[in-house]
């Protein structure tokens, strides 16, 4: 580069504002402000300082207005499992303050053995003998474990084909409910006069398809990839490994597992639906029975009962034990497992066992203090409730009852109730079941549903011709000849009955019927007996099918796929008939089947209307199945003292 380039290159640069000036220098004057060249250390510092002064306020003016949402938490503040937390000013939680306050119910579960003299007549001859009974009176339950997590699909169809009416088994004993009074040493034979007293049928409980039913294992319901927002680390990690420093004389163990992982909405939806339940031991129970009856799997009771043998080596609990167990979620699923357990004697703590974020059952801090009452109890997440129908399994399971038993109470409601519908807090069931789980198979004599102030019983009744079914104290089956969800396994309720906005055309009108949602494709079900009046494709409804039962009633089914072959019309269907396929043909929005009653060519409310009854027993039937009830009400109300013989006499 010659010279003449080097004096037009440095005139660029000078144009541009450099200029060609000594190396800056660090000799300020103290105190003063930096002049020409000279850097100011002090000043320097003050700059770096008020910037991040003003970083750090405007990160908390962040956190406060996102609810600390980016900040971090430790899994053990996400339990709020803090050893002597004053939990006082928050009487309405178990576990002291929360987020969203969740309401208490007081629970019951008394299941009980009652033996009494009943009466029954064999080969002609009138014998009396001691007949034990199980009665099970118990709220259902709010939250669904791995106790109801293999239970079968919910297809109402397949629910009540698989549980029709029982037929007597010749070769079967029978079981009497005719209660004679006093109890009895042994067997008598009893030999009468002829009077003008009708003797009460003989009657038999035997269900003949009790051998395709077999409890599932609901082993391996947990694995470790289960378990978010635990407790506390593993047994001997130090609070070095965890990277803190132990405080002088601080004796290494089992400490608090402060991992570090965000606090995100999902973990705080999480934590909204863990509950806690709190039970007393009535009686001496093995350990490991009361854990299985409270939804742990034979896998979590190992874990837990080896976590906590150096501390609590019992095997049996003693009457007045109290359990206390905290429930959460199991990601991927809507089971609930168990994150913590508490043994209590009395209401003095033996011991605690967590399960940490390595899916590790392990000993445990105690939770907070609570006030323990002398009732059972259980929090309750409104947003987490179980279906009808799971609820019946889940209590049905935790009172061991076999699943046939449990399958055919199903059944029984299942015309009657919408068994996708969630349970509510308080709703209970009521059982009566011939002989103890020990004797073997137990036939089921009577249940009772209560859900809010309605209470729904069934007593067993056998007629002439052997049938064994089950009547409401009206002589009605649970059995309805109409179907309020006639589509494989029920579908999903996405519109109900009623005014609304329409989908499509934005105005407000009248929706007649039900959408129940479901792939396409799925098979739709005849809702009873009837013929078809209309098979083809009627204006937004697309592919439709109308049907005509008796008394005025007609169901009418909308946006099929496709409309099963032989449904046209004057051809004569079944209940449970598949009449076409689900679809979104018409003005559909998606996949549903649009299904209406129609009672006088008015539609009503499918999931609400009163529907009559398909099965009513005859009037030949009515003082003998009066007797009976007579005799069920006299067994479910006795408090294990004999029945007054003559109070019982007055009922036959």
């Amino acid at each position: 580069m010659n010279a003449a380039q080097r004096n037009r290159q440095a005139a660029l640069l000078k144009a541009t504002g450099y200029e060609d000036s000594p190396a800056l220098t660090v000799k300020s004057s103290e105190g003063a402000l930096p002049q020409g060249r000279e850097i100011s250390f002090a000043w320097l510092a003050g700059t770096v300082l008020t910037g991040v002064t003003s970083f750090m306020l405007m990160a908390g003016a962040l956190q406060v207005s996102f609810k600390g949402q980016d900040t971090f938490s430790t899994p053990f503040e996400a339990l709020a499992i803090t050893a002597g937390e004053d939990v006082s000013s928050t009487p309405n939680s178990l576990v002291g303050k929360t987020r969203r306050a969740k309401p208490i119910t007081q629970t019951h579960s008394d299941l009980e053995v009652i033996e009494t003299s009943i009466r029954e007549v064999v080969d002609g001859i009138a014998r009396i003998r001691n007949q034990p009974f199980t009665t099970i009176n118990a709220t259902l339950a709010t939250a669904a474990t791995a106790l109801s997590e293999d239970i079968p699909e919910y297809d109402p169809v397949a629910l009540l084909a698989r549980n029709e009416p029982l037929r007597a088994n010749p070769a079967t004993d029978l079981v009497s409910t005719d209660i004679y009074g006093a109890d009895v040493e042994g067997e008598v034979t009893v030999r009468t006069a002829a009077l003008e007293l009708g003797d009460p049928p003989h009657r038999a409980i035997n269900d003949v398809s009790a051998a395709q039913f077999v409890r599932l294992s609901v082993e391996g319901a947990y694995t470790e990839a289960d378990g978010p927002l635990m407790a506390y680390a593993a047994p001997g990690a130090s609070l070095r490994e965890l990277g803190l420093e132990a405080p002088p004389g601080t004796m290494a163990g089992v400490a608090e597992n402060v991992t570090i992982m965000p606090k995100t909405r999902m973990a705080e939806d999480m934590s909204n639906l863990r509950t806690e339940r709190v039970l007393t031991i009535r009686e001496e129970t093995p350990l490991a029975e009361a854990f299985m009856r409270n939804g742990f799997t034979t896998q979590m009771v190992t874990a837990v009962t080896r976590a906590m043998h150096n501390l609590f080596p019992e095997t049996d609990l003693p009457a007045g034990t109290r359990l206390r167990i905290l429930f959460g979620p199991s990601r991927g699923t809507d089971t609930l497992i168990p994150y913590r357990v508490s043994i209590y004697d009395d209401t003095v703590h033996r011991v605690t066992v967590a399960l940490t974020d390595q899916g590790r059952y392990v000993t445990a801090l105690e939770p907070p203090v609570i006030e323990f009452s002398e009732e059972d109890t259980e929090e309750v997440n409104l947003g987490n409730l179980p279906t009808i129908y799971r609820s019946i399994w889940e209590t049905g399971r935790k009172h061991e009852l076999d699943d046939a038993t449990i399958d055919r109470i199903a059944a029984m409601f299942a015309y009657d109730l919408d068994l996708t519908r969630r349970v509510s807090p308080g709703d209970s069931i009521e059982i009566l079941l011939s002989g103890t789980a020990e004797d073997g198979e137990q036939e089921l004599l009577y249940v009772a549903l209560t859900l809010g102030n309605t209470v729904r019983e069934l007593f067993r009744f056998q007629t002439e011709d052997g049938v064994i079914d089950f009547y409401n104290p009206d002589g009605e089956t649970g059995k309805q000849f109409l179907l309020r969800r006639p589509l494989e396994g029920g579908g999903t309720l996405r519109s109900r009955y009623g005014y609304r906005s329409h989908p499509i055309f934005g105005d407000y009108r009248l929706h007649t019927g039900v959408d129940l949602a479901a792939r396409t494709g799925t098979p739709i079900y005849a809702g009873g007996d009837g013929i078809v009046e209309m098979a083809q494709w009627y204006s937004g409804y697309g592919r439709y099918v109308e049907l005509r039962h008796a008394n005025g009633y007609n169901t009418a089914y909308g946006h099929m796929s496709a409309i099963a072959d032989g449904i046209t019309p004057g051809t004569r269907v079944t209940q449970g008939q598949v009449i076409g396929y689900v679809g979104s043909t018409g003005q559909s929005t998606g996949p549903h089947l649009h299904y209406e009653i129609k009672i006088n060519g008015n539609t009503v409310d499918p999931l609400a209307v009163k529907l009559p009854r398909a099965n009513t027993l005859p009037q030949q039937y009515q003082g003998e199945f009066e007797a009976t009830i007579a005799q069920v009400r006299a067994l479910i109300n006795q408090d294990g003292t004999p029945a007054d013989p003559v109070t019982v006499a007055a009922s036959e």
